[in-house]
């Protein structure tokens, strides 16, 4: 079935899925940042501070995640989703009237749960449960709301932030989350429910079973993925985290190095719509462990780039392995542990990806606090990133005999 007779045939489902993406940008790290000198301003903080109180309430939403995310096997997506959109709209206003940095780090939790946590999961298990045959193209298409939102939302709020003070845009995303609400319980008023599509549309993990969460974790192959899951949204977060520091260390401007962001989500998109094919017709296992590699290469660049332009090269390359990542890890999951729980086993891997996205912040604000700027750091987790592709390949080779045939 070739995308474009597959996005009309299911557009409702696959639009529902993309604004499910697009929303969690208001709780993501590149969108909380674009605010990171207005915050530490307002609340006498250091990087390193800043960095702490990001850590603690992005570590909370974390080890949330690992209940909140399993509702999605209980409940349907027009429903969580309603109440999940409410509570960030909430998030982004407490965010407005924050008054001191103590109480901002429990903003700062409920941004990251709604946002980055639940959000991401509603969108990216739903397209892995409704889909099997097409899961590839499905979380590819969804997923273009992520790098929708990373695209136009950064250069807008810059701009805007020119303009006005940086607690009215947060009203302004609270105004654009409520917009978002009737659309979404419109686009599923006919949603097929996960307990049904569980059972009659199986698809089934390694030893021809369903796995849950429980077993999952007493597995080696849960372990040997940690560093691939924890990585990107490690070094991810602190590479958009850290923008501000790293645009004022090289002698960029923040506005110059948020308009790279355009040819980042062009990357981004290509590789996801041709992870997405690869994934299909080659199988999961053949790509997940080499969507580390271009991380590894983004930030080498990055680490010696001296120009605005060098910096572009490094985000096109981040963005390759963002679209890899971004389709494979999720369709990883439903191949290898089945779709009855994926809902909980999911969770757990977002709980990981969320813990990733607090620590990456901590200690890159930490380093920066001791006179290690960001810059110097990225070469360690450049091999980081290497060490994560060759234990999840050598995982994916020992446990592919047992998925079912």
């Amino acid at each position: 079935m070739g995308y474009l007779r597959f996005v009309i045939e299911n557009r409702l489902f696959l639009l529902a899925g993309f604004l499910l993406c697009f929303t969690s940008s208001f709780g993501q790290t590149y969108f909380i940042s674009l605010f990171a000198g207005e915050i530490k301003g307002s609340f006498s903080l250091t990087d390193g501070g800043w960095g702490a109180i990001y850590t603690i309430g992005t570590t909370l939403s974390a080890i949330t995640m690992i209940w909140a995310g399993a509702l999605t096997d209980r409940f349907r997506v027009r429903q969580l989703s309603f109440g999940v959109m409410i509570f960030l709209a909430l998030a982004c206003m407490a965010m407005a009237y924050v008054p001191n940095g103590f109480l901002l780090v429990f903003v700062i939790y409920a941004l990251r749960l709604m946002g980055q946590g639940m959000m991401s999961q509603l969108g990216v298990v739903a397209m892995s449960r409704w889909f099997m045959a097409t899961r590839g193209r499905a979380i590819s298409l969804a997923s273009m709301g992520f790098a929708v939102g990373q695209a136009v939302l950064p250069i807008l709020f810059v701009a805007l932030l020119l303009q006005a003070d940086w607690r009215n845009l947060w009203i302004v995303a609270t105004v654009c989350i409520l917009f978002l609400i009737p659309v979404m319980q419109i686009l599923l008023r006919q949603e097929r429910t996960p307990q049904s599509m569980a059972e009659t549309a199986q698809s089934l993990g390694m030893h021809g079973k369903h796995w849950t969460r429980g077993e999952l974790l007493r597995h080696p192959l849960f372990y040997m993925m940690i560093p691939l899951v924890l990585g990107p949204a490690a070094w991810g977060t602190a590479l958009f985290f850290q923008q501000v520091h790293l645009t004022e260390v090289k002698g960029w401007s923040l506005v110059s190095f948020v308009a790279l962001m355009p040819i980042y989500t062009v990357s981004t998109i290509a590789f996801t719509f041709i992870t997405g094919w690869a994934v299909d017709r080659f199988g999961v296992k053949w790509v997940v462990p080499f969507q580390m590699l271009p991380f590894a290469s983004s930030f080498a660049v990055l680490a010696f780039a001296d120009t605005i332009w060098m910096a572009g090269v490094g985000l096109v390359i981040f963005g390759i392995g963002q679209g890899m990542q971004g389709t494979a890890t999720t369709a990883f999951w439903a191949v290898f542990y089945g779709t009855k729980h994926l809902g909980a086993i999911k969770a757990a891997a977002a709980a990981l990806m969320v813990f990733g996205s607090a620590i990456g912040p901590g200690i890159t604000g930490a380093f920066i606090d001791l006179g290690i700027d960001f810059p110097d750091q990225m070469i360690p987790i450049a091999l980081f990133y290497v060490g994560g592709a060759v234990l999840a390949g050598l995982g994916i080779l020992r446990y592919q005999r047992d998925l079912p045939r």
